[in-house]
């Protein structure tokens, strides 16, 4: 697995990649993070630049796998785990699974276990299948490959030439390009996982709410994706205020009104997919405030 660690300090922060990316799409905000503390990024198995694996993998491989990673490195927790949608996921099940080794969650635009219940049919359907082929036929793969790719590379236009080139060439690769939509298509299976973990952990944990214009995915989704997008943003802000409601009462640390264990922050000026792109500001604050 490839793992990349700079800054030092502690709690170490760990940024786990949306669905279907990897590490180097966070560059950006890892290494504003680096300026004031340890910041990692990582490939999940099957993705970028670590090792094939067939996916999608369970909920619990991926956790799995996040800790083995992060103990061969030599990368000491407790960790601030910072998850962008799937990864969001993924981080409120590790900290499920080990909350001693956890202290704090940043979790951006997360995906939850009761937003396909929550969403319009149209966008419900990307999230229940089980088969790229239910979504695109294989004809369309290539075109979309390319579709993205200039997408992302017009988002990350700033970026040194030597991080942003790299990642365009790896990312839309045709192998990896096809792994990478593999990834998500067990999406019910790790609902299930995050809901049988037991409680949310007693840690800090701040919610980014992206609810502005996606401008990526209104080029790229179906009319009928692009339309439900406005209702999709309200409903998955509900779900996570009403989680950071059920946030338990700390019995370790004193709780205060001006530092709340759990909250949700708005963004209004930027969507779910380029979030860390365009306002990294936001998220770094969130990491700050998260580390106490």
């Amino acid at each position: 697995m490839l793992l990349h660690r700079s800054g030092t300090g502690g709690p170490a922060v760990v940024f786990l990649a949306g669905g279907g990316m990897f590490g180097l799409y966070y560059w950006n905000a890892h290494n504003l993070v680096a300026e004031f503390t340890t910041s990692v990024v990582y490939d999940r198995l099957g993705t970028g630049w670590s090792d094939e694996a067939d996916l999608p993998r369970s909920g619990t491989q991926v956790t799995d796998d996040l800790r083995e990673v992060l103990r061969a490195a030599g990368v000491p927790g407790p960790y601030l785990l910072v998850g962008h949608s799937l990864g969001g996921l993924y981080a409120r099940l590790y900290a499920k699974r080990f909350p001693a080794e956890v202290a704090g969650l940043v979790l951006i635009d997360p995906t939850h276990e009761d937003i396909v219940d929550r969403l319009p049919e149209d966008s419900a359907r990307w999230l229940r299948s089980t088969s790229t082929d239910d979504l695109f036929p294989a004809e369309q793969l290539d075109a979309m490959r390319a579709a993205y790719r200039t997408t992302f590379g017009r988002a990350l236009a700033d970026w040194p030439a030597e991080i942003r080139e790299p990642l365009l060439d790896q990312g839309f690769s045709p192998d990896v390009y096809r792994r990478s939509m593999r990834e998500s298509l067990n999406l019910p299976r790790v609902f299930g996982e995050v809901r049988a973990a037991g409680p949310e952990p007693d840690v800090p944990t701040i919610f980014v709410s992206a609810m502005g214009a996606d401008r990526f995915a209104e080029e790229l989704l179906p009319p009928e994706a692009r339309a439900s997008l406005a209702e999709s943003n309200r409903i998955k802000h509900q779900l996570y205020t009403d989680l950071a409601a059920a946030q338990p009462e700390t019995t370790t640390q004193p709780r205060t009104t001006t530092q709340p264990r759990a909250e949700v922050r708005r963004v209004d000026d930027a969507g779910h997919s380029g979030i860390v792109w365009l306002r990294p500001d936001a998220v770094v604050q969130a990491i700050r405030d998260a580390q106490g």
